[in-house]
């Protein structure tokens, strides 16, 4: 729903001067599809969250019907075969008692089957539960989430008594929507994750509506009551077993990781890392964006993004003493994340987009970094060879490590290299070049030998056709014809045969 829309990159080489070629997104494809102004996600289809909501109700609301008309179909369709086949195998012998019996127990079992379309099977919650108890973890790391979970618990109790009477109110319903979740870990993550935008939903209303609370402290309250549930709730529902959050993680980590050879040249990101003070702020950016996973509140990890995202604008504002623009920062988030291969990205990512404060995600600085960070995550999982200005040749090989994009020249180091570096790098050089050239030679040489093989081929099948269309015959010799002196014996002493002579007249 992010489409990526890349800009051909033209080097040159004589005076070492490129062309700029960015990786641009236009604003308006950060925002909902729907055209309501708040921004979207790739994880609601490319609409905000209340749109997402709005159209997931739609087709829940859709297919729960079209399921009860099927089973109801299905229901009455196999009333009427039971009660047919009992009538032709003379049902007659049945008291009518007994029949409206078994035809009352069929039914109930009928019904508890449709039932179960709609609810999780007891034995899928044992089996769910003997699973979890087999990879609980270690007491000290339960005794840490313990600590931290009193921790949070006093702080925001404390903060409550600052609101009174509505602090009340909404201590009890966060008790109340925490005991129900409690009650509801049968449900699939994405109807737990509706649950609590519900929630967040509901109490924002009555903040605004019944207590008159001012918005500033509506949002204060809520990023409170976030923290609140959602460190109690961090451990059920952050990359569930009954999702596939793990294995798009280990597909991304393992993409990423392919892609180490990706040079910043070659996304074009306007950072100039021998500066020391860009240096600097690109390690925090990595920092920060590795440092995400630790944290257990959607909020938290969202700051992460943001300072991450902060430490990006002024990488790029030293190195080319100007602001930044969008389309400066994006090539740079997706280098730093090429870089920093975050643990458990999909796994943060889905996180936030099912458990954060909606109103995050929709405006204000944290959606827009939030939706850049999904949108460098997809042109990660789709890049290819385009995307980078390589030939497809080239890109093949850099992705199964047969070779390595050239380094940088000798004379485009700093100063301060040491002459060993700049030698390394000319031998490295040196020995991808040589590399290549073993790699066309070799294949030349197949290529000639293929040939060579067709041509023999060719030429003797060329020669069996025609002797095969035209065979050889041979012929007895004639004898030779005699002289007309052969019997004579004494033709030695013939006189010799008249020559002409020329007389002068």
């Amino acid at each position: 729903c992010l489409s990526l829309t890349l800009f051909s990159l033209n080097r040159k080489k004589m005076n070492l001067k490129s062309e700029r070629r960015g990786i641009h997104v236009d604003q308006s494809e950060l925002l909902c599809k729907k055209g309501c102004g708040y921004y979207g996600n790739p994880a609601w289809q490319g609409f905000c969250s209340k749109c997402w909501r709005e159209e997931y109700h739609k087709a829940r609301q859709k297919q729960i019907q079209e399921d009860w008309e099927l089973a109801e179909r299905l229901q009455r369709e196999e009333e009427e075969a039971y009660a047919s086949s009992q009538s032709t195998q003379g049902a007659q012998s049945l008291t009518f008692s007994k029949f409206e019996e078994k035809k009352t127990n069929e039914k109930t079992r009928k019904v508890t089957t449709v039932k179960k379309f709609f609810t999780a099977s007891s034995r899928t919650g044992a089996k769910k539960a003997e699973i979890q108890e087999a990879k609980a973890p270690s007491p000290s790391i339960n005794r840490q989430a313990s600590i931290e979970t009193d921790r949070v618990s006093k702080e925001f109790i404390e903060f409550l008594k600052t609101y009174h009477k509505p602090g009340q109110d909404i201590y009890k319903q966060c008790k109340l929507f925490l005991d129900t979740m409690n009650h509801k870990r049968d449900l699939s993550i994405e109807e737990q994750s509706e649950c609590a935008q519900d929630f967040y939903q509901n109490v924002a209303e009555k903040l605004q509506t019944r207590w008159k609370v001012p918005p500033e402290k509506v949002e204060k309250a809520m990023d409170q009551i976030e923290k609140y549930i959602m460190t109690r709730q961090y451990k059920y529902v952050f990359c569930p077993e009954t999702t596939d959050d793990e294995k798009k993680d280990l597909a991304v980590q393992k993409r990423i990781r392919a892609l180490h050879w990706v040079t910043p040249q070659m996304l074009c990101v306007p950072v100039n890392e021998e500066i020391p003070e860009v240096s600097d702020m690109v390690v925090k950016a990595i920092t920060d964006i590795i440092e995400m996973d630790s944290k257990r509140v959607p909020r938290d990890k969202l700051a992460c993004i943001t300072k991450c995202s902060k430490h990006i604008f002024n990488a790029i504002k030293i190195t080319k003493n100007e602001p930044a623009s969008a389309d400066d920062f994006l090539p740079t988030l997706i280098y730093i994340v090429l870089k920093g291969n975050p643990p458990r990205l999909q796994s943060n990512i889905q996180y936030i987009t099912r458990f954060c404060n909606p109103s995050r995600l929709m405006t204000g600085e944290d959606g827009y970094y939030f939706t850049n960070l999904c949108c460098a995550v997809a042109f990660i999982e789709k890049l290819d060879a385009q995307s980078l200005n390589l030939s497809q040749e080239d890109f093949d090989r850099f992705m199964t490590g047969q070779t390595s994009p050239k380094k940088q020249e000798s004379d485009s180091f700093s100063p301060d290299v040491c002459l060993g570096v700049k030698q390394m790098y000319k031998n490295l050089d040196l020995l991808s070049q040589l590399n290549e050239r073993q790699d066309r030679i070799l294949s030349e040489a197949k290529k000639t030998e293929k040939d060579l093989i067709d041509w023999t081929d060719g030429i003797t099948k060329e020669v069996q056709d025609i002797v095969e269309k035209h065979p050889l015959e041979i012929k007895q010799k004639n004898q030779a014809l005699a002289a007309i002196d052969s019997e004579n014996v004494e033709n030695d002493k013939l006189p010799p045969p008249l020559q002409p002579q020329v007389y002068a007249g």
